[in-house]
């Protein structure tokens, strides 16, 4: 089996950078380490708090395949900008019913009400 520990993402509760168990001291840098089923499973139930059991899983455990298709997606998610040779969605502007503050009528008696407060007498 393959185990990682989770990238550093505080916003995300992904805390650990690195983690020790029985002598193996996993660092979230490295990225994949083969173990036996044993140290997976136990991995497995790891927390980011090891206080909170509602806090994040530490570890991506899978198989080689499994791995390596989660290395493949990340991999693409990974090019954040597109090429102009890149299948890309028109962007298209909101239309013009878009309201604003300014586009909304002033009824009589607010503008009453406010020139008054606004007036010193």
């Amino acid at each position: 089996m393959l185990v990682r520990l989770k990238k550093h993402d505080p916003r995300r509760g992904h805390v650990l950078r690195r983690y020790t168990y029985r002598g193996i001291k996993f660092q979230e840098e490295r990225g994949w380490y083969k173990v036996e089923k044993a140290v997976a499973d136990y991995l497995a139930t790891v927390h980011q708090v090891s206080s909170d059991e509602h806090s994040p899983l530490a570890f991506d455990v899978c198989t080689e395949k499994e791995a390596t298709a989660l290395d493949a997606k990340e991999k693409e998610d990974g090019a954040v900008r597109k090429l102009a040779t890149d299948n890309i969605k028109l962007s298209v502007p909101r239309n013009d019913g878009a309201l604003t503050t300014a586009d909304l009528p002033e009824s009589e008696s607010e503008s009453k009400s406010t020139r008054a407060k606004g007036k010193k007498e």
